[in-house]
């Protein structure tokens, strides 16, 4: 049995059934017990009256049933058949002791009734001394349907078995709906994992509820949906990797071939271009190789303790000659002796300096860049804002993706556009956390949130 749906239409018709079953044991029961309990109200006491009687008048039980034979037909809890044998008695006497004096049934003949039994009982007085006791018991036989419980209880029955019937055919009609309705969902999902696994990425299946299945469907569709986009990145990665090392292999290669063939002599010139290509080419693989140990954990970092004053000083200090250069104007806001950090100089240095080359190379001439700095309860955050043109708000979810190039998104020349990301995982490593912010036409500004170590 492997399917979901079946297993729970059959565990709801089994719990309707137990149910049915369960309330027929305990009506038909309920209704003997109140019956008996009404026969016993109507007879217990005339019975016990004459009972009473004829100790008193004969001093002792001999004879008694006697009383019933002979009573007979004034008694409705008495019935014989044609053979004149006691058929149906609804009570029996015991004397004091619990030693059964008269019994219509041979079940009860010759026994001595437990106290307990007794207690069910009526205790029968005579001088303010007991005498006996009259105990209800119901015969094996009065609910045949030749008699008139028989076929009250008859009635009862039939009711009780429709009732079942009906209660089971409602449980397999509402569980067949309930388990489709419960497995649609998973159904779904089966489909869509199927189409993942194939190669269809980005498949989506409808959200529809708002329990565990509806957040399952939810996070489903969310991971199919990353799965897509970084499948998507990773290619485009791929592919800007392979543009980027294609052009300065190119150069080296014509060089190179040029001087092989003696259709060009060796000049200082020629040499540092193929020295600045090569640079190129081990700054990108350093990239992939900074990208690797990052993702596997293995990323080897020096942490020390700084003030993040200080980081932004050097910060300043190291990149204020390219902004005189481009007449930007590099300021610093930051007080020293706020607050510590403990980071790794190098790693955070190399983030910080990725986003100042970012920041001059998109904002023009006569504009400024802040560097500053702000304390938050456990964390510090160093901000990079600058006055350039912003970043488009279709691009601002997705600049820190690997390779990730869009139209109006802030890039870097000659780079496969892995600085953000690398500056990203750089920052994570460390246990902070890096956001951009901008408007466009207003700058960007980058905020590097680490744990503040004391203040």
């Amino acid at each position: 049995m492997r399917s979901l749906a079946l297993k729970l239409t059959l565990a709801f018709v089994l719990v309707g059934l137990t149910g049915a079953l369960l309330i027929a044991v305990l009506v038909r029961f309920g209704t003997q017990r109140e019956f008996d309990r009404l026969v016993l109200d109507q007879n217990q006491k005339q019975i016990a009256a004459r009972l009473t009687a004829y100790y008193l008048v004969n001093g002792s039980w001999a004879g008694v049933e006697n009383l019933f034979l002979a009573r007979l037909q004034e008694l409705p809890n008495l019935e014989i058949d044609p053979r004149g044998e006691t058929r149906r008695i609804l009570f029996l006497l015991a004397d004091k002791e619990g030693h059964v004096i008269f019994s219509g049934s041979p079940l009860f003949r010759n026994r001595t009734l437990s106290k307990a039994q007794l207690k069910r009982g009526f205790e029968l007085v005579a001088n303010g001394e007991t005498i006996g006791w009259l105990v209800f018991v119901p015969a094996l036989d009065r609910w045949r349907a030749d008699t008139p419980e028989g076929q009250f209880l008859l009635t009862v029955n039939r009711g009780i078995t429709l009732s079942a019937l009906a209660a089971i055919g409602v449980a397999l009609v509402l569980g067949s709906f309930l388990a489709y309705t419960l497995t649609r969902t998973l159904r779904e999902l089966t489909a869509a994992t199927q189409a993942l696994a194939a190669g269809e990425l980005g498949r989506q299946v409808p959200v529809r509820s708002d329990d565990e299945l509806g957040t399952l469907a939810a996070a489903f569709n969310q991971m199919s949906a990353r799965l897509a986009q970084s499948v998507q990145l990773r290619r485009q990665m791929t592919a800007n990797i392979a543009h980027d090392l294609r052009t300065p292999l190119s150069v080296i290669q014509g060089y190179t071939e040029a001087l092989a063939e003696g259709k060009l002599q060796p000049s200082p010139e020629m040499l540092q271009v193929i020295h600045d290509e090569t640079r190129h080419l081990s700054r990108l693989v350093e990239d992939l190789r900074t990208l690797s140990l990052a993702d596997s954990g293995e990323l080897p970092l020096l942490k020390q303790e700084i003030d993040p004053a200080e980081l932004l000083q050097r910060l300043a200090n190291a990149y204020r000659g390219q902004a005189q250069a481009r007449e930007i104007d590099l300021q610093v806001q930051a007080a020293a002796g706020q607050a510590l950090v403990q980071v790794d100089v190098e790693r955070m240095m190399q983030v910080l300096g990725n986003l100042v080359s970012n920041a001059l190379r998109y904002t023009p001439a006569g504009g400024a860049i802040t560097l500053s700095m702000h304390n938050s309860p456990g964390k510090v955050e160093l901000v990079v804002a600058d006055s350039g043109p912003g970043i488009s708000p279709e691009d601002l979810p997705f600049i820190f993706e690997r390779s990730y190039r869009g139209e109006k998104a802030r890039q870097q020349d000659g780079a496969a556009g892995l600085g953000l990301s690398i500056a990203r995982s750089l920052v994570e490593a460390q246990g902070g956390q890096i956001r951009a912010e901008s408007h466009p036409g207003k700058g960007a500004a980058f905020i590097v949130a680490l744990p503040a170590s004391s203040e």
